[in-house]
């Protein structure tokens, strides 16, 4: 096999592009190594797509997950032949004895270890390593089956039959050179390589990397739900955490306070931006990591899950000369990807558009942007005084979160200029009571208000393996609805559904969809804001504009098969069926059943 026919290969498949591979191949002449590894190490290709072409080129299968070995095969396997742990991992590869047909073992029972006929099965990263195929000839007295796998399916496979007193290739260092060192070595960049490239893959948003006494754990967060992906020894957790830190334009050095850092970087032949947080705990640093697809695709209104008639009404509320409109919900419930596509709509050429963020989270090609940075000053409440005299028609602030920014807002308004910007708010309605809390004035907040949206993401049910849920639950839920929605849901066409997991989603679901509450303001509405007149009034005024609560809306996309009865409680919480369904419960409580 030459170097070159590997990544004619990739070009040919359009994997990696013309000047990937002379980067590579300039990597190689310098330092050696293998031309595919390095393409990985330089996020050029992901290793699933490497893997499949090698499986091409070399005629060898590729190991599948739920086809490893157990560890007790494995560990069986390292006695017999007098091989350490270390040994195989330094070779990147596992080796067993298939002691038993799929289906011939019963589930959870250890397979029998000592079958003289049993087949032998290697999985390595680089299946024609020398070293491996020498020992292997030298151990076997029949064939090896030779198969390619990942390094994250191999290092799972041994990290369970690993020596108590085995040494991690990092542990007990804390100098910052060494850190610096160790986070360049090949170890560390593929571990890290791992964890991004299958991010990417399960669609997962944030990865959590979490350090305890003895492990570390990487989990991932998609469609909302956080769950354990990796486990690794907490020695290298140190050499990983800096990688990160390197990675993202932090200081690596600093281990004591928390830091932010954002670079843009490449994995698997994408282009993303790479956000970190890291928070000192008693363990080590957590980092939190969000990547974000530089290609990503702004969605539009109605795959955010708007229907039409929302959609419109949207669009009159910000689609006017001067006045405030308010997104609320919690953190990570779509409300900056609500407000870009509502600015996108706005931007006509003939508006200018200046938004203040914290951060940037998208690039929106012909509106003025400005990051804020509150260490030197420039916070929400300065760049909006400053957005003031740049003559802007449009004004996008990232959160109002204290009365000065508040006051600037309404005094934007006042003043000729359409303001879109986000509140911490339970509802979409108590948004008012919130800025009224901080200062503003109940009647110039009526002249200039001119609609509030609630929303939350929901998980979408996966197309291909929903299937009719259970009439029983179904009535059960039912039960714990206001009357008012049960009353529209049995006028309507039902088809409530409920979540399987196949291999195209493996959980049920697929994407997210969001739930919505809107309320235009008219002119009672602006009366009531003057009285200063609570939440439920709020509400009543409301109801007659059409207006549903963020619960019944989720309800009815619920009854349309679109999610799941209890994805909407789970998220939404129970809600008392003597109201009308305003009072939402905190976001983690389970559904009373």
């Amino acid at each position: 096999m030459t170097t070159s026919r590997l990544g004619e290969l990739l070009t040919a498949k359009g994997l990696i592009r013309n000047q990937d591979l002379e980067a590579a191949l300039s990597v190689q002449s310098s330092v050696g190594g293998l031309i595919g590894l390095i393409l990985v190490r330089m996020g050029s290709v992901s290793e699933s797509d490497l893997l499949g072409v090698l499986s091409e080129q070399l005629g060898l299968p590729v190991q599948a997950k739920n086809e490893m070995p157990s560890p007790g095969q494995v560990e069986a396997f390292l006695e017999e032949t007098r091989t350490t742990h270390g040994w195989w991992v330094e070779r990147q590869a596992v080796a067993w004895k298939d002691q038993a047909a799929p289906g011939l073992v019963d589930e959870g029972a250890e397979p029998v270890l000592d079958d003289p006929d049993a087949p032998l099965i290697c999985a390595a990263v680089h299946p024609l390593d020398p070293t491996l195929r020498g020992l292997m000839e030298q151990m076997a007295d029949r064939p090896v089956e030779w198969r390619l796998a990942s390094r994250s399916l191999i290092e799972a496979a041994l990290e369970d039959v690993r020596d108590e007193g085995e040494a991690d290739f990092a542990a007990g260092v804390t100098d910052a050179a060494r850190l610096r060192e160790l986070a360049e070595e090949a170890p560390v960049i593929d571990f890290v390589n791992g964890v991004f490239a299958e991010a990417l893959q399960r669609r997962a948003s944030d990865i959590h990397v979490e350090p305890f006494e003895d492990k570390f754990h990487v989990r991932m967060r998609v469609d909302g739900i956080l769950s354990t992906v990796r486990t690794a020894p907490r020695g290298s957790f140190d050499a990983v955490a800096s990688r990160i830190k390197l990675l993202s334009g932090m200081d690596i050095g600093e281990r004591r306070l928390p830091q932010d850092g954002r670079q843009a970087i490449r994995i698997s032949g994408q282009e993303v931006d790479l956000r970190v947080s890291s928070l000192p705990s008693a363990w080590g640093e957590s980092m939190v990591l969000r990547l974000l697809g530089k290609t990503s695709r702004l969605p539009e209104l109605s795959e955010l899950g708007l229907a039409e008639g929302d959609q419109k009404k949207l669009a009159r509320m910000v689609d006017q000369p001067n006045g405030i409109v308010l997104v609320t919900g919690p953190t990570g419930s779509g409300k900056t990807t609500t407000i870009y596509r509502l600015l996108t709509g706005l931007n006509d050429g003939v508006r200018k558009i200046i938004t203040v963020e914290d951060p940037v989270e998208f690039d929106l090609p012909g509106v003025v942007q400005v990051q804020v940075k509150a260490d030197i000053g420039l916070t929400f409440a300065a760049g909006l005084r400053s957005i003031l005299r740049q003559d802007p028609d449009v004004i996008m602030i990232g959160e109002i979160r204290d009365p000065e920014t508040a006051r600037i807002a309404l005094q934007a308004a006042l003043t000729g200029h359409m303001v879109i910007s986000t509140v911490h708010t339970n509802s979409g309605l108590a948004a008012i009571a919130r800025l009224l809390d901080l200062g503003v004035e109940d009647y110039l907040l009526a002249d200039v208000m001119r609609g509030v949206v609630g929303q939350r993401l929901v998980r979408r049910l996966c197309p291909h393996c929903s299937k009719p849920a259970d009439k029983a639950q179904v009535e059960t839920y039912r039960r714990s609805m206001p009357r008012a929605i049960r009353a529209r849901i049995k006028a309507g066409a039902q088809d409530w559904r409920e979540p399987v997991g196949c291999a195209k989603c493996g959980g049920g679901y697929l994407g997210r969809l969001g739930i919505y509450e809107i309320a235009p303001f008219n002119t009672t509405a602006g009366a009531a804001i003057r009285r200063r007149a609570s939440e439920p009034d709020l509400l009543e005024i409301s109801r007659e504009t059409g207006f549903l609560t963020m619960f019944e809306d989720g309800i009815l996309k619920a009854a349309e098969g679109q999610t799941a009865l209890s994805e909407i409680f789970r998220v939404i919480g129970p809600v008392d069926p003597e109201t009308d369904g305003l009072d939402h419960a905190p976001q983690d409580m389970a559904p009373v059943v």
